[in-house]
């Protein structure tokens, strides 16, 4: 775009104006379409080499001329987010677009920002002062010294939490020299590893794996939050004492207001008490007596441009008046003091900060009066247009560029892409228009001539006295980001597999392999020959009580049933009930694998059609996807593909949360399909997500020869019987429907590839229709709930299965609010999404009363449009609501938990939910989902009934939310709940019992054992378990946290190969420092164990001075080599009395019996299996 930037330098009034500018004068351009606008400022940010700070009215806009400009200059300039300010009590308040704020004002502060964009509200919000901001902030560098009391002071003062372990932004968390810290200045955690005072290192970790990526020298701390009550001139003190004389001013008056003398009492109290709360922002006027806004950190030498000043004004006034409405009611309320009601600056501030700076005007029609502060010294009419795009319509294109070279004008078309350029020559040149390819651009065109190159931007311009058009597709195949690679994901450690237990607290259930469900007491260290060794205490049917070495925690599980909270009976210890549910479930489990073993080898020996490799259209459609695919969308396509292209018929699961991208890598597949000259069928649970698919697929295929049609209850008989006819004579090539598609009158000419969505709502007869029609044709199916990775591995081979868990870059946080319930609240919180011209979700889970909340809402709110979605209504009285929901017909849709999977409403932007503290956070997380799928802010308020006697479960869920709505964290265990109900879904009713009946990872070991015997494998030995008296330990004094140490020693037990301890004990070392000797023993016992299962041992136990070696399978040739061997000649006995073989070794003295029984079970392993190497324990 270079040479379209130097364009600029041919017209007269645009020198001109870059002149006046750099000479330091205002001035004014009129008469110019928005895109040369963009343009310009492009040409100027360029030629002037300072900063630039663009105004525009609002986030509409301001995404806009982002767009553009890095259509112009390549680089993605940071729009200033608004943020909400927290007038209420909340019990927690998410921060992310406050953070995202502060980083930003933060870099403008150090001039840091070449290129900047606000909008109104972003610029107008009150917010902390420059200097306050520099002086708050502090670095932390490599080799510098920071005494760590004075290092927790600052992070205490800068609005940080400590916690356990870091997950979210504003948290941090020590261990010994060890600090982790979420500073809202960077992307990711950091970690600080100090020796004495002095920082030793530090790098940036990942907060799901916690462990670290990337070595810093130097790294920024700032604040938490914008109103920082610690940051008033004289710290707490001084606003306490400001509260103090508010107080007693607010006492005095004639009529004071005893609502907000109590609020004002309220908060005074905690603040002398330590406890900060959320709503700090009434009290912003206090802390931060000077008034300053965004405005405020615009650099002095940078150059102003604001974007149609009279529309700005306008949009200034009305924020005002709206910011009004809202402060009365809070005023009315007690929530707020008047005195302090000064949030934002208005237009007139705004003017007045102009003085002294260059600015540049912006307006598409001339005679505005512009602002008497810094009125324009210049004002350039410019003739400039702005042409639509041909929108991939390449007839539009020729008759355009023939209209320009008659008129002798120098054309230039941006066509995407090389190919589509191409296609377009060939068109022309078939209506006579001579072009030339110039790909990349190096000129311009000379008058008469018509370049065609790659690159696009979202609308054409005309320069009538340079006498150049420049046309463009337009916004078809606008990129939002440049192609980059995701950070690499690590590969799945031996934590995959276990990260179900860093949960574990005293009371939750747990599955012991031999002894059954019981209830998880206490962690107990217990001294036995001088070794400390830490114990798993579980208590069982009456006063039965296990231990279990924590060296054996791989035989235990936290029992996870279908995600629900059922009632669940213990197991007794002794009794044969637990092996007899085992069985069953085995049974089960080994009756389903036989089924998908069968199912699977009767696939493969079908023919199917083997579709041929892409084709250049294929290529081309792909690229048109605005967005950047993630890692995932990327490897679920080339599996899909794979599929397609081989003579076996797909039957692929994909799975991925709503609006993860599963519908544009299904409408790839179509594509594939469609090019191959096949039929393609996409059938959907709800007519209204027919609806949906279909407009997402003809606004999709726009510009591709693919005729798209739609089957539905919303079609007239007449149109379906056309559509039916057209379908069985091969003129569609898509076809999206219900239900309706499964009728036996449904008849296609050449059906090549079908797509189900949400399979587990179609009902038996449904599914045996779909078996019929999917005969020898390629089938994909798409889940919105996901299904855990271990069962994918346990059904690996029989199911093919693709997930995306990863979420699209560019999802917008939501501003999340936990408080309890208030209808004053709630009522302002849905007008303001009203006046706004969105909708919201009021989810209120009682099928009973929700007509009368619904009402209540009515009553309250007068002129509100209501509609009313719970399960129990009918499928076309619900279809009819969620159809009036996704026209906009209904402004408040009061709903269950239906609205979980399904619709996609990007205009539905504020979410409530009465009695959060029932759900759980999997729910929640999916819930919360619904909303912030656009580009604007979205709101959820997770309410709670107030003084409600809270049980001690609910107390615990709720500071759960609290804690996933402010950081973000138990997202692991929101995602892991979700995985179980979707195990669910996929595995059906009846094999759910069984899951139910043993917990989720005993039936998932029952499965992998049951398909691996189905298969023909042998089956795996039983576990070695070892228990010998030396010091194997995780000490408290190391790693301080419960379930921090439980969780290690989970994943001890778990390591099999000596690749799995080196992983795991660089994570140790990374996390906690130098692990002591109790640690590197519970790696070489797990190691032990997993060498001593090699050779059929199944137990290593030690007694006074022996150990003593069980064996499941005698091998009597090594047993003899081994008796004989002069080293163990004497001291090695079999005891032929034991009830299964057992092997004695007596121990030489002043060694451990860990590093004994390590050369034991080498020698062994060497007589037992000769080929294998000594070094390795590979499964």
């Amino acid at each position: 775009m270079q040479q379209l930037i130097a364009l600029l330098q041919s017209i007269p009034e645009y020198r001109d104006l870059s002149a006046a500018l750099a000479a330091g004068d205002s001035a004014a351009v009129t008469g110019i379409g928005q895109i040369n606008r963009s343009h310009m400022l492009s040409g100027l940010y360029q030629d002037l080499k300072r900063p630039l700070v663009v105004v525009c009215q609002d986030d509409l806009a301001a995404r806009r001329l982002q767009q553009e400009l890095k259509d112009f200059l390549g680089l993605t300039a940071p729009i200033l987010p608004s943020r909400e300010l927290t007038f209420y009590d909340t019990a927690a308040a998410s921060r992310s677009w406050e953070q995202k704020r502060l980083q930003q004002l933060y870099h403008l502060a150090i001039g840091d920002t070449p290129l900047q964009i606000f909008t109104w509200e972003s610029l107008s919000l009150r917010t902390m002062p420059r200097q306050v901001l520099l002086d708050a902030a502090f670095h932390l560098e490599v080799g510098k010294e920071y005494p760590l009391e004075t290092l927790l002071r600052q992070l205490t003062a800068a609005g940080y939490s400590r916690c356990g372990m870091v997950e979210g932004r504003g948290q941090f968390a020590v261990r010994g020299g060890i600090v982790d810290i979420f500073s809202p200045a960077a992307e990711q955690p950091v970690r600080a590893e100090f020796f004495g005072d002095e920082l030793d290192t530090m790098g940036y970790f990942d907060p799901q794996t916690q462990r670290r990526c990337e070595n810093i020298d130097k790294a920024t701390i700032l604040p938490v939050s914008e109103t920082q009550p610690s940051l008033h001139p004289q710290g707490i003190d001084g606003l306490c004492k400001d509260l103090h004389t508010l107080i007693a001013r607010q006492k005095r008056r004639k009529h004071p207001s005893q609502p907000l003398i109590d609020t004002l009492e309220k908060d005074l109290e905690g603040y002398e008490n330590g406890r900060l709360h959320s709503a700090a922002d009434r009290y912003m006027a206090l802390i931060y007596p000077e008034m300053t806004t965004a405005a405020d950190y615009i650099p002095q030498d940078a150059l102003v441009a604001v974007l149609d000043h009279s529309a700005l004004q306008r949009t200034a006034h009305t924020r005002m008046e709206e910011l009004g409405m809202q402060l009365d009611s809070l005023l009315q309320g007690g929530f707020v003091a008047g005195e302090l009601c000064d949030f934002a600056a208005q237009w007139e501030d705004f003017c007045a900060g102009l003085r002294g700076k260059t600015v540049v005007y912006f307006d598409a029609f001339g005679g505005s009066s512009y602002p008497e502060d810094n009125p324009p010294k210049q004002i350039f009419p410019m003739t400039a247009k702005q042409l639509p795009g041909y929108g991939g319509n390449l007839d539009t294109a020729a008759s355009d560029l023939t209209h320009y070279q008659r008129q002798n004008f120098g054309a230039l078309v941006l066509c995407g892409s090389r190919r589509r350029a191409e296609i377009l020559q060939e068109m022309l040149r078939g209506k006579n228009l001579s072009s030339f390819l110039c790909i990349p651009l190096t000129t311009l065109p000379n008058p008469g001539q018509i370049l065609l190159t790659d690159g696009t931007l979202p609308y054409g311009m005309e320069y009538p006295l340079s006498r150049l058009a420049v046309l463009s597709e337009g916004q078809l195949l606008a990129r939002s980001e440049p192609k980059k690679k995701a950070a690499k994901k690590t590969g799945s450690t031996n934590r995959q597999k276990l990260n179900s237990f860093t949960d574990l607290t005293p009371g939750d259930l747990v599955v012991h392999e031999n002894y059954g469900i019981g209830r998880f007491v206490a962690m107990e260290q217990i001294k036995v020959d001088n070794a400390i060794k830490d114990y798993i205490k579980i208590a069982y049917q009456g006063s039965d009580t296990l231990f279990v070495p924590a060296t054996q925690l791989d035989m235990v599980s936290k029992y996870i049933g279908g995600g629900e909270e059922t009632h669940v009976k213990l197991n007794k210890i002794g009794s044969d009930a637990w092996q007899k549910t085992k069985a069953k479930a085995r049974k089960a489990a080994k009756d389903m694998a036989g089924e998908l073993i069968q199912l699977y080898a009767a696939r493969k020996r079908q023919p199917g059609y083997a579709f041929s490799a892409d084709a250049p259209w294929q290529k081309e459609f792909e690229d048109n996807f605005p967005y950047p695919e993630t890692d995932d969308q990327l490897r679920c396509i080339a599996d899909i593909k794979r599929d397609m292209e081989s003579p076996t018929p797909m039957d692929r699961l994909l799975c991925g949360d709503v609006g993860f991208g599963k519908t544009e890598v299904a409408l790839r597949a179509v594509m594939k399909a469609v090019m191959d000259g096949k039929q393609v069928a996409i059938l959907v649970p709800t007519t209204v997500l027919a609806q949906q698919h279909y407009q997402t697929a003809v606004a999709r295929f726009r510009g591709f020869p693919v005729n798209i049609d739609v089957l539905s209850r919303f079609r007239s008989p007449k149109i379906q019987q056309q559509t039916l006819r057209n379908l069985a004579a091969g003129s569609v090539d898509l076809i999206i429907g219900t239900h309706k598609l499964l009728q036996k009158s449904v008849q296609f000419k050449d059906l090549g590839l079908l797509i189900i969505d949400e399979e587990q709502r179609f009902g038996v007869s449904h599914k045996e229709r779909l078996k019929e029609m999917s005969k020898g044709i390629d089938v994909l199916t798409l889940s919105a709930t996901p299904i855990p990775r271990t069962l994918n591995m346990a059904l690996s081979g029989i199911r093919d299965m693709s997930t995306i868990e990863q979420p699209p870059a560019d999802r917008y946080p939501v501003q999340t609010f936990v408080m309890e319930h208030n209808t004053a609240i709630l009522d302002d919180a849905i007008r303001r999404e009203i006046d706004r011209g969105g909708q919201v979700y009021y989810l209120h889970n009682r099928t009973e009363t929700i007509d009368q909340c619904a009402s209540a809402l009515q009553r309250r709110i007068p002129g509100l449009r209501v509609g009313v979605a719970h399960g129990q209504m009918g499928e076309d009285a619900l279809g009819d609501v969620m159809q009036a929901m996704s026209e906009g017909d209904i402004q408040v849709l009061v709903c269950t938990t239906i609205i979980e999977t399904g619709l996609d409403i990007p205009n539905a932007n504020t979410l409530i939910i009465e009695n959060a503290d029932r759900f759980g956070l999997s729910q929640l997380h999916q819930l919360r989902g619904r909303v912030g799928r656009s580009t604007r802010h979205a709101y959820a308020y997770f309410t709670y009934r107030p003084d409600k006697n809270l049980t001690e479960i609910a107390e615990k869920r709720l500071s759960a939310i609290r804690d996933f709505a402010e950081f973000g964290s138990g997202f692991k265990i929101a995602m892991r709940d979700l995985e179980i109900r979707g195990a669910g879904n996929l595995l059906g009713a009846e094999q759910s019992g069984h899951m139910m009946s043993v917990g989720y990872d005993m039936y998932l070991k029952l499965l992998d054992e049951a398909v691996l015997e189905e298969q023909g494998q042998a089956p795996k030995d039983p576990d070695c378990t070892a228990d010998l008296n030396v010091t194997a330990n995780v000490d408290k004094g190391y790693v301080s946290r419960g379930e921090e140490r439980m969780d290690l020693y989970r994943r001890m037990a778990a390591i099999r190969t000596q690749e799995d301890a080196d992983d795991l004990l660089d994570e140790i070392v990374d996390r906690y420092g130098e692990p002591p000797k109790g640690v590197l023993n519970l790696i070489d016992i797990a190691l032990l164990r997993a060498k001593a299962q090699q050779v059929h041992i199944t137990d290593i136990r030690q007694k006074a001075g022996d150990v003593l070696f069980t064996l499941c399978n005698l091998n009597f040739e090594a047993v003899g080599a081994l008796c004989a061997d002069p080293d163990y000649k004497d001291r090695l006995t079999f005891l032929a009395t034991a009830k299964v073989p057992t092997l004695r070794l007596r121990l030489s003295a002043g060694v451990d019996s860990l590093k004994q029984s390590k050369v034991f079970v080498d020698r062994y392993r060497s007589y037992a299996l000769p080929n294998a190497s000594g070094k390795s324990a590979e499964n």
